[in-house]
């Protein structure tokens, strides 16, 4: 009698937290990937679940693990209101004396670097097969 009296709570409980979900609009830039920096380098996986698997079910951690990269991690949560609720809490948590700093995963923001760097390397390389700009143009051109 006792565990069906636990189930219907826990049920019970379940139905109120799905209506509460329904109910809450999010911001657009809410994601269910946290892009976390200033991570101690010594932090391993297992204390990235401790610390982040407090606030809800974790699908995946991906950890930085080059020079460039050391230090982040992003940290892929099974609900979006789980990642929320973890970026509202550890966003300033202190790690072995470090504040971390936790952000929704912007796909668009993260790449415009690279596409930059791509469209530079691409455009050098047409204005060096068809001698425009640079020394060629003006040497030619005296």
């Amino acid at each position: 009698m006792v565990v069906v009296t636990y189930y219907l709570t826990t049920a019970s409980k379940m139905a109120m937290q799905a209506a509460r979900k329904a109910n809450v609009r999010l911001p657009p830039e809410v994601n269910r990937i946290l892009y976390v920096r200033n991570l101690p380098y010594k932090i391993t996986a297992e204390e990235m679940y401790d610390i982040f698997g407090k606030y809800g079910a974790i699908r995946q951690i991906r950890m930085g693990n080059t020079p460039e990269t050391k230090g982040t991690a992003y940290v892929v949560y099974e609900d979006i209101f789980d990642a929320k609720n973890a970026c509202d809490h550890l966003s300033g948590f202190n790690v072995c004396n470090r504040y971390l700093v936790v952000l929704y995963y912007q796909p668009n923001r993260a790449f415009k670097k690279v596409d930059q760097k791509k469209k530079e390397e691409e455009l050098s390389k047409l204005k060096a097969k068809y001698g425009v700009g640079g020394d060629a143009a003006r040497t030619e051109a005296k």
